[in-house]
């Protein structure tokens, strides 16, 4: 419960044993959740992670297996980048600065981190024979675009630095594609969450944040009046995105992007009655609490819905979990660990 498993219809999976894979970030939420799967599966783990927003706890678990090293260093740091690219078969790119708001604050750093990181890490993977790189692009390179729901080669203009950052990694993985014959996949990540998500600190997910306000009976506050609506997505879901990603022997579906969500949306209203009906399984009073409603974020998107029938067609993906069956999986797991 709460984490991916091999499943029996998962044994094309089964591919990545004994493959060596880079997991950048790996200490952070997704990333952590995709070194699990991978170990899971049989693979050579390598996390490069600096713990600026990644945790050691979500890795302690791994850092006694043999298949599994840990190295500390900065993606802004090219040979650090070249040294963990060394003898590796696919990286999964996951290091980012993400958050609107705080690339708001501070665009230079989000530029660094999130541009030239990415940058040094496509250099170094393409000079050390890396077969494939699969990044985590972001939602956010919609930007002003009303169109619903979104498909992959129609976006608008970006509405902050953050959302800059991921397009541009997009246009150089493309670049790498047609210079130098590297190849890569981007994952156009969809409001992920789930188990490790950090509840903490100015620039903490919606879900995990308002989960730990209702568990201590705090009223938790809405940007806007509630009707903003995102494709909340599973980790779960994202986690067989990035495993299909790796696998495919599909030539096409190479050197291209792809939505990583469910196909639904979801009104920030509906979400916190959710998460209240959900919660009060384990302390009825959260179905008292009031809400209260705020200023809307600079930056942020009205609405988010995701097609995905590009990565059904040439994935095969068939996402397993809804906003619902996830906000289950994932209460749980935050009744455990966040209480």
């Amino acid at each position: 419960m709460g984490y991916f498993l091999p499943e029996k219809d998962d044994s094309k999976f089964n591919s990545l044993s004994q493959k060596r894979i880079l997991v950048t970030g790996g200490a952070g939420f997704i990333g952590s959740n995709l070194c699990e799967a991978l170990l899971g599966f049989g693979a050579i783990v390598t996390c490069l992670d600096n713990f600026s927003t990644g945790k050691k706890k979500n890795i302690s678990t791994f850092l006694e297996n043999s298949a599994f090293t840990l190295i500390e260093g900065d993606i802004r740091n090219l040979e650090t980048c070249k040294n963990a690219c060394l003898n590796i078969d696919f990286v999964l790119h996951e290091a980012a600065l993400g958050s609107v708001p705080r690339s708001i604050n501070d665009p230079v750093t989000t530029n660094d981190v999130n541009i030239s990181g990415f940058l040094n890490m496509l250099v170094a993977a393409k000079d050390a024979g890396v077969k494939r790189f699969v990044y985590a692009a972001s939602s956010s390179t919609y930007g002003d675009s009303e169109a619903l729901p979104k498909v992959e080669d129609k976006i608008g203009k970006p509405l902050s630095p953050y959302a800059i950052t991921k397009y541009v990694n997009e246009l150089y993985a493309d670049i790498f594609f047609k210079t130098y014959g590297f190849n890569t996949i981007g994952l156009r990540y969809f409001n992920v969450f789930g188990k490790r998500q950090d509840p903490k600190g100015a620039y903490a997910a919606v879900i995990p944040k308002f989960v730990m306000q209702l568990m201590a009976h705090e009223s938790p506050t809405i940007n806007g009046d509630g009707e903003f609506s995102r494709d909340f997505t599973y980790i779960d879901n994202v986690i067989l995105m990035n495993l299909l990603s790796l696998t495919t022997e599909n030539a096409d579906a190479q050197n291209n992007v792809y939505n990583t969500a469910y196909g639904d949306s979801t009104t920030l209203n509906e979400l916190i009655s959710y998460l209240k009906e959900y919660l009060a399984v384990f302390d009825p009073e959260i179905l008292n609490i009031e809400v209260k409603y705020g200023d809307i974020r600079k930056g942020d998107i009205p609405h988010s819905l995701a097609s995905i029938e590009k990565a059904k067609k040439l994935l095969n993906y068939n996402p397993k979990f809804s906003i619902k069956q996830g906000l289950r999986e994932a209460v749980d797991w935050y009744w455990e660990n966040l209480k």
